[in-house]
């Protein structure tokens, strides 16, 4: 078997090379980055081949790389994980009825609405699904009313696009949201929300034809170099526990029917949530990422393999559990750092 996996320079990739080395050792695994000094390229015994690629918004020259390592690596079937990577591939599905090679991802119509924090905040503005959210675009004459009417503080502002801690924090007061407008004004768009108290729990679903064969969500309880982020928050966990509650798996796919309904389109592929709770409890959605995420390795090696189970889906061969429920067989933790491989315990702190 020969595997393609994208974007190699980042922790998700990264982590889905590494378990497909435990469970497929024959397999030859091919790498890309658009960087050549992508750490994945450099890890000895991660990669049999890598390639530096184009940005995928140079779309010709990056589809001329893709079907060429493809072809000359008889490539059989592909991860593909940065976003960008995800909303080029399913423009070209769209154009021409089938991906350079076999991989399963959302569709684009999915990928454009969940990629963008604001567009996602559009399309569930009707529903009780997110907290309450309002959008600023920086550089324009900016309403810093709009945020003290619609959500009061304190709030949370983040970067529309990009990782969860990008452009993060908790403001306090108008001026806060002044100065990091002013900042941060190589963001072009924002969100501020409400600011919510409770857990930060996360999931991981894989979805075949619109139907959901796989579910199962952790809690994000710190983060990796915290203390150096302004908000708290860097989008990487530190400490996590794995969860057996049925109320966050119910509550994913209750959003997903809600996507595909909307969308009029089915959800295939791997879906990651992000909820926070709010002071009662309930569960509200901050994101929603249509790829993989940095702990689907330790995930899988906690007994949930979305990575697997995501071969198996792309060759035909996926036998799916009677129920999408997961339930882990003990009580995971796990601890992960920047320059060390994590750790998996069976005994919560």
């Amino acid at each position: 078997m020969r595997i393609l996996i994208t974007g190699v320079g980042g922790p998700t990739p990264r982590s889905i090379a590494l378990h497909l080395r435990r469970i497929y050792p024959e397999a030859v695994l091919i790498g890309t980055d658009i960087h050549e000094k992508a750490i994945g390229f450099h890890l000895n015994g991660l990669l049999d081949e890598y390639e530096q690629v184009p940005r995928a918004s140079n779309k010709a020259a990056y589809f001329e790389a893709i079907h060429g390592l493809i072809a000359k690596h008889k490539v059989e079937l592909a991860f593909v994980q940065p976003e960008y990577e995800v909303l080029a591939w399913g423009h070209y599905f769209n154009e021409k009825g089938e991906y350079p090679c076999p991989t399963i991802i959302p569709p684009i119509e999915h990928v454009e609405q969940l990629m963008d924090k604001a567009m996602m905040a559009d399309l569930f503005k009707e529903t009780n699904f997110i907290p309450k959210t309002v959008k600023l675009i920086n550089g324009e004459a900016v309403d810093y009313d709009l945020v003290e009417r619609e959500i009061g503080y304190p709030c949370w502002i983040r970067a529309s696009v990009g990782s969860g801690g990008l452009g993060s924090l908790r403001l306090n007061s108008k001026s806060e949201l002044e100065a990091w407008l002013f900042i941060h004004k190589d963001v072009p768009v924002f969100t501020v929300s409400e600011f919510l108290t409770g857990r930060h729990l996360a999931n991981q679903m894989l979805y075949s034809n619109g139907k959901c064969v796989a579910n199962a969500g952790l809690h994000c309880a710190e983060y990796v170099m915290a203390d150096i982020a302004p908000s708290k928050v860097t989008g990487n966990t530190s400490y996590g526990l794995m969860l057996n509650e049925e109320d966050l798996l119910a509550r994913c796919e209750e959003v997903m029917a809600y996507v595909q309904e909307s969308t009029g389109v089915k959800a295939n592929g791997v879906y990651s949530f992000d909820f926070k709770e709010d002071d009662q409890g309930r569960l509200l959605v901050t994101e929603i990422n249509i790829r993989h995420m940095a702990y689907t390795g330790i995930m899988a090696q906690c007994g949930f393999d979305l990575i697997k189970a995501s071969v198996e889906l792309i060759q035909g061969n996926y036998e799916a559990p009677a129920s999408s429920y997961h339930q882990f067989d003990k009580d995971y933790v796990f601890l992960r750092d920047v320059d060390i491989e994590p750790i998996i315990l069976d005994k919560p702190f």
